[in-house]
């Protein structure tokens, strides 16, 4: 076999297994439950929280959705908006420091949200919507942490808090940042009509981000190979 067939050779596996990184990567981060909108205004009241819960398993559904609310900086006037096929059940507790408001003072609130009966199939997300009568004013974010149970008993414990570094946790919390102004916070994900309608959006999106990226990918690595197979080609004249 020549040297530049070799070359080449070499140069395509390198990009098969750099476009093989980008598309693992890109499928773990996708896969992540997250809160929306991102942020909110310090003490920001009436408002909606939208826990987006992505399916990450082939051959299970998430049967079981726990997201836990900070107490030491509590949401108070927790609602949950009904949800078709699922149960919500809120669970209360008595704050170790309570909180003086306009309307008086409340001495306990939501700590923890447990939505059970549906399901979120393989390729599916679901939105659960959650009103709050208002949030802390003395905080800069709130981590929800929140576990995720899979009808084969897997559990995935979306529970670590963001550091200050850039690598981002294996398995990140969702976090509203709050800001000090009053502007309006971001919009919630748009609603459709069924689960696989939203995967569908979703994946569409996804789909045209991991396209770029593949293109970018294969391209330097073209670039590498016609490189090294001119180099090769110069040596042997």
């Amino acid at each position: 076999m020549s040297i530049s067939r070799i070359t080449l050779r070499r140069a395509g596996t390198v990009t098969a297994v750099a476009a093989a990184s980008v598309l693992l990567a890109a499928g773990a981060a996708s896969a992540h439950v997250t809160v929306h909108p991102e942020s909110y205004a310090k003490g920001a009241t009436d408002g909606v929280l939208t826990f987006r819960v992505p399916n990450e398993e082939d051959s299970a559904s998430t049967t079981k959705v726990q997201v836990f609310l900070p107490t030491d900086h509590p949401v108070l006037g927790i609602m949950v908006h009904p949800q078709d096929g699922w149960t919500a059940k809120v669970t209360t507790t008595k704050l170790k420091t309570p909180v003086k408001t306009d309307d008086g003072t409340i001495s306990e609130a939501a700590s923890q949200i447990t939505f059970t009966g549906g399901k979120i199939g393989a390729g599916q997300y679901e939105d659960f919507d959650v009103a709050f009568g208002q949030l802390p004013e003395d905080a800069d974010q709130l981590v929800f942490k929140t576990l995720q149970t899979y009808s084969d008993g897997k559990v995935v414990r979306w529970i670590e808090a963001p550091t200050s570094g850039d690598d981002e946790p294996e398995n990140p919390a969702p976090v509203l940042k709050l800001t000090a102004d009053d502007a309006s916070a971001a919009a919630a994900p748009a609603k459709t009509g069924t689960a696989t309608a939203k995967a569908a959006d979703v994946s569409d999106s996804t789909a045209r981000g991991l396209g770029i990226a593949g293109l970018v990918v294969g391209v330097l690595g073209l670039a590498a190979g016609a490189f090294a197979l001119v180099r090769s080609r110069s040596a042997r004249s």
